[in-house]
């Protein structure tokens, strides 16, 4: 039994190895959800967040700069334009403006690659900042003059959360 065990591994293990675990895990994902009936308009969602996501982390370090758009530079709905357009969906330019284009969702669904918007007030209008959920209570962003794109835990319970479409 024990030989069985190792000759069905192996061959598993080979391709993992020679694929790389990503790959193969990003392939099963993206491959499995047209097995099912229904489920593929919310998984290409789902890889696209989660390709927007690695997008603003693979920007780490960039400094901040009102008004910027990438690639070197960004402001906070610079920065979750840039990585939404390069996964393939294009946003509106201003945190506000996104908010409005997304599907909002409780803090309860939310799942890494949604927006997180931070809001002074009751009304759209009152968003002012925006980043990308990473988990865990945490955000991908391009905080404020000075700064430049981090990891930052959420700081305030005065946010709302969007799914792009």
């Amino acid at each position: 039994m024990l030989a069985l065990h190792h000759m069905n591994v192996h061959p598993v293990s080979a391709r993992l190895s020679r694929f790389g675990a990503a790959s193969v895990l990003t392939a099963a994902a993206v491959a499995a959800p047209a097995l099912i009936p229904g489920a593929l308009p919310s998984a290409q969602a789902a890889s696209l967040s989660t390709l927007a996501l690695d997008i603003a982390a693979s920007k780490q370090g960039a400094p901040y700069q009102w008004g910027a758009t990438g690639p070197y530079r960004f402001d906070c709905s610079g920065l979750t334009q840039y990585s939404f357009k390069r996964a393939g969906k294009t946003l509106p330019r201003t945190a506000a403006a996104q908010y409005n284009s997304t599907r909002h969702i409780s803090a309860s669904a939310r799942r890494a690659g949604d927006l997180v918007f931070f809001h002074a007030g009751s009304s759209a209008s009152s968003v002012y900042h925006v980043g990308i959920y990473a988990g865990d209570g945490r955000i991908w962003h391009a905080p404020r003059t000075g700064a430049s794109v981090r990891l930052e835990r959420i700081w305030t319970s005065r946010v709302w959360y969007g799914r792009v479409r």
